[in-house]
Formats: structure tokens, C-alpha cells, sequence
């Protein structure tokens, strides 16, 4: 058990602006824990139960400026999604005991936040504190506001969605069939669709979806989107997620994408899905509602891949970018 005295942070140690991420780009210290006495007026004191290890951290250790996110800095906390419960408050809208979410959580074991960089979630039967992080998360919110605002799905459309086993990918598979689309999900690992080369890739598309692709989810850029945008029908929706083909490569090693005159060809979309845009929004209550039921009535099954233990969480890391996690990489605190 550790020690409540002693707060256990990670830290960046290194930023890496090619290549695969190492143990070296991050520090793990040992600090007093934050108490009481730490808080200041409308703060509150927090300790956290779960984290999210996700692909977009990958842009934010390569020390680059201009993305949507900055990058960490370097010496400071590493941030994803979290889930805490308030163990002190100096703010009249928490008590301890409330479970909050925040998707800016320090990767340490207790934390003093302002109160408007959480909300305050309703324990739900059925809703265990990781869902918070996991199904009902940014990935699934993304999964979710891709296909409902760009995807616009209708019933009988044949969706192709690259990274399936992913943490949004599987949602994407599993809410694209629960609409009544045909689904062909592509994992990393799956030997029936060959990714070395774009003919290989555009030869399995066909023979998986010989009418063609109506809406692609694309998370992993490169290769395979060339050969999606190569079977893609007219009016087709492609929603780009991530790139994570490309994430460790040179600017000179990365593939440039050959079709893209098809999306004018076909009168076809490509856009980018950015969660952070809808988060308090009528979309956001859409989601959790739809999901909330689904998951609870088993229509949905969401594979988590859980690792125990804060200091654990660098390998971690390095597990998901390599490929050897399956499904939503979470930490438990």
C-alpha cells in the first residue's frame, strides 16, 4: 500500500520529436502529498483513482508548438483524462466524498485543483468510477461525436474503421452496429488486410467491401487511408482521428498520401473530429444518455486494458505505442 504521506508524480523528463517514445522521456518522483493546509480558497483537494494513457500524448513529448494541444513541459506533471474523489474541500460546491472527472488530471496520487477544472459526476448504478475514464470517456466521446457530427450514419451503409481494438475504434465499431451499419473493424495485428503496401491495402478493401466504402473512421493515417480513399463511394464521409502510422516517423519517412483527389472525384468529405469542441454541449448529454443505456443493457462491451500502480505508468506508455495493448489503456491509481 503507499504511503498517503508521499505523493508519487510523473513527470516529462525529455521531449522526443522523432522516434519511439523510451522510460527516458519521463521521471517518476516521490513528494510530500498535498493536505489540507495546501488548499486555497475555492480549491479542493482531490485524490485520483484512474487515468487515461491515449495516442495524442505522443504530440504533446515531441516539443512542438502549434497543434491544438501545447506540449507538456518539461519537469511538470503528464496530463490526460482522470476521475478523483475530493478528500478536502475550500469550495461550497464539493464535500468530500463527491467523484469528479477532470480531463487535465496530474499523474500523481493526490491533487489540489481549482473547482472549475472538474465537474462533478453522479454515482450511477451500474457506472463504476473507471467507466467515467473508459466507456464513457474522451475516447468514446469521441468515437461519438465523429460519427453522429461528420459520419451523419444511416442505416445499411458500409462504415470501414482502421485501429478497431482501439479505445475509440471499438466504440466506433460497436455504436456503427448498434445504428445498423456494416462494419468492417481493421486491427494492427489483423492478418487479413496486409498495411506494407497501398496496392496490398486497396486489393483487401475491395474484396472486404466490393460496393465500396460509405463512411471511413480513420485512425492511423498513412497507407491505409490511401487505400480507403481509393474505395470510397460518392458522397462518402471520412473522419479523420489520428495518425498513428505516421506518429514516430522523420518528416522524410512519411507517407504522402496518393488519392486524395478522390474526395473531390466521388464529391466526398474529410474532416478532423476534435472532442474538446463539444464538451458541454447538447451532444455531450446525447452521449452519455445513449451510451449510459447501452452499456448497462450489455448492447456494448468495452475492452479496458488496466494497469495498477502510478509508478507503472511510463511502461505503460510505451506498451500502447508499440502495440501491446488491446483496447482503452487505463491506470489505476
Amino acid at each position: 500500500m503507499s504511503n498517503p504521506d508521499i505523493n508519487t508524480r510523473i513527470l516529462v523528463n525529455k521531449y522526443s520529436p522523432t522516434g519511439l517514445l523510451t522510460l527516458d522521456n519521463f521521471k517518476v518522483v516521490a513528494a510530500p502529498a498535498p493536505t489540507k493546509d495546501s488548499l486555497k480558497e475555492g480549491q479542493i483537494l482531490v485524490r485520483n483513482l484512474h487515468h487515461t494513457v491515449d495516442p495524442y500524448q505522443r504530440g504533446r513529448l515531441n516539443g512542438n508548438t502549434g497543434r491544438y494541444v501545447p506540449p507538456y513541459t518539461i519537469n511538470e506533471p503528464i496530463t490526460t483524462d482522470g476521475v478523483a474523489v475530493v478528500e478536502v474541500s475550500a469550495n461550497p460546491g464539493f464535500v468530500s466524498g463527491d467523484l469528479v472527472a477532470n480531463p487535465n488530471s496530474a499523474w500523481e496520487n493526490k491533487s489540489v485543483v481549482a473547482a472549475d477544472a472538474v465537474h462533478k459526476l453522479h454515482r450511477d448504478d451500474g457506472i463504476s468510477p473507471r467507466d467515467y475514464v473508459t466507456v464513457l470517456g474522451m475516447p468514446s466521446f469521441t468515437a461519438f461525436v465523429g460519427l453522429t457530427t461528420i459520419g451523419k450514419l444511416k442505416a445499411g451503409e458500409t462504415i470501414l474503421v482502421s485501429s478497431a481494438s482501439g479505445a475509440v475504434g471499438q466504440m466506433v465499431v460497436q455504436l456503427a452496429k448498434a445504428r445498423g451499419l456494416r462494419v468492417i473493424g481493421v486491427a494492427g495485428s489483423d492478418n487479413k488486410v496486409e498495411f506494407k503496401t497501398s496496392r496490398n491495402s486497396v486489393v483487401s478493401i475491395k474484396e472486404a467491401a466490393p460496393e465500396g466504402i460509405d463512411i471511413y473512421f480513420d485512425n492511423v493515417g498513412g497507407v491505409f487511408l490511401d487505400a480507403a480513399l481509393a474505395n470510397i463511394n460518392a458522397g462518402a464521409r471520412t473522419i479523420s482521428c489520428g495518425v498513428l502510422s505516421q506518429m514516430n516517423l522523420k518528416p522524410e519517412e512519411k507517407y504522402g498520401v496518393k488519392n486524395i483527389g478522390n474526395i473531390l472525384a466521388k464529391t466526398a468529405t474529410l474532416q478532423v473530429v476534435l472532442v474538446y469542441n463539444h464538451y458541454n454541449t447538447p451532444v455531450e448529454i446525447e452521449f452519455v444518455d445513449e451510451i449510459s443505456v447501452l452499456y448497462r443493457e450489455g448492447r456494448i462491451q468495452y475492452r479496458v486494458d488496466e494497469t495498477v500502480g502510478l509508478e507503472r505508468t511510463p511502461q505503460t506508455v510505451l506498451n500502447m505505442f508499440n502495440g501491446k495493448s488491446f483496447g482503452c489503456s487505463v491506470v489505476k491509481v
